[in-house]
């Protein structure tokens, strides 16, 4: 008989998802679906006032409602089948907790992070005012507040961070040279963010009421991934010249808002077949399916996105 785990122990793997994330905040499971993997935003904009006439009448305004679809497209899967002789030689070891213990932690939160970066920066990139290109040595200590604070300022940027819902990621480099700034006064530390009563460990600060969060693992911090690489999980684009393929870059700062910019899982599933209860061979048999994507949502008032911004460095990723 298969299990599913993902249902019987949800809130370990959530808790173990949330701790491995930076991205948690923006994890959300308050979705209407009204198909198999399609939820619906509906997006209203209305005209404004218009000066009265006081020889009657009033002015006749109008309202827009639009019912805009959003389908969930990253869909992953893998299995593994531990032979029977594993687990009694390793006095239970390989068991469907250890399994997905260190699956979560070193491939399903690594990839919730470069899948919601990416998908960032690249609404970001098509946006105009909400994206730039910056050499990474240029975030100096002399000059690294003054960059970070004129990126605060970018766009419709200060409506959202006037009302708490930004976050600001950046690179370890980037932090670094903040902590050293003399501009700079606020202490860095490790901390935690409390999400759910669950805290995520990096250092931490903030300017302006905005959080700033390090993103250690650099690995996960760019516009985009080939998510084919030969031995699974996820790697930067590379650039190639045959055939010719533009490379992903580095992102030196990525802002996102609580607001509008939404982590949205459809499927997380686990099963565990017993020896026996399939047709793979004699030992247990491990299947874990993920279905989730990232989303930014446009402004009420216009139906613009300006809640986001994207830095990336200029150089392409020709690999390591």
């Amino acid at each position: 008989m298969a299990l599913n785990y993902a249902e019987q122990w949800n809130s370990q793997l959530l808790e173990i998802l949330i701790q491995g994330t930076l991205t948690s905040p923006f994890i959300t499971n308050n979705v209407r679906w009204v198909g198999a993997r399609t939820f619906h935003f509906t997006q209203m904009s209305t005209t404004g006032y218009k000066n009265h006439k006081r020889t009657g009448g009033w002015n006749r305004g109008n309202f827009v409602q639009t019912d805009v679809p959003f389908t969930v497209n990253h869909d992953r899967d893998i299995s593994f089948l531990v032979d029977k002789a594993d687990v009694d030689e390793t006095n239970q070891t390989a068991s469907i907790l250890n399994i997905s213990k260190t699956f979560e932690k070193t491939q399903a939160a690594p990839e919730t992070d470069a899948l919601f970066y990416s998908k960032i920066a690249q609404v970001a990139q098509k946006t105009d005012g909400y994206h730039s290109s910056t050499a990474a040595a240029t975030y100096t200590k002399a000059k690294v507040f003054g960059m970070l604070k004129d990126i605060l300022a970018k766009g419709k940027l200060r409506r959202y961070r006037a009302r708490g819902s930004l976050i600001m990621y950046v690179t370890t480099a980037i932090m670094d040279a903040l902590e050293q700034s003399t501009d700079f006064t606020k202490k860095i530390e490790m901390t935690q963010i409390a999400e759910g009563g669950i805290g995520i460990e990096t250092r931490v600060t903030d300017i302006d009421g905005v959080i700033v969060m390090e993103v250690i693992d650099d690995e996960r911090f760019y516009d985009a991934f080939n998510w084919e690489p030969d031995d699974g999980g996820f790697e930067p684009k590379k650039k190639s010249s045959s055939p010719a393929t533009t490379g992903s870059h580095k992102i030196n700062v990525l802002v996102a808002s609580l607001d509008t910019c939404k982590i949205v899982p459809k499927i997380a599933s686990i099963y565990w077949f017993n020896p026996g209860g399939h047709t793979e061979g004699d030992g247990y048999l491990y299947q874990n399916r993920s279905l989730s994507d990232t989303f930014v949502f446009p402004n009420g008032k216009d139906g613009k996105v300006d809640s986001v911004y994207v830095d990336t460095d200029t150089v392409e990723y020709a690999g390591e």
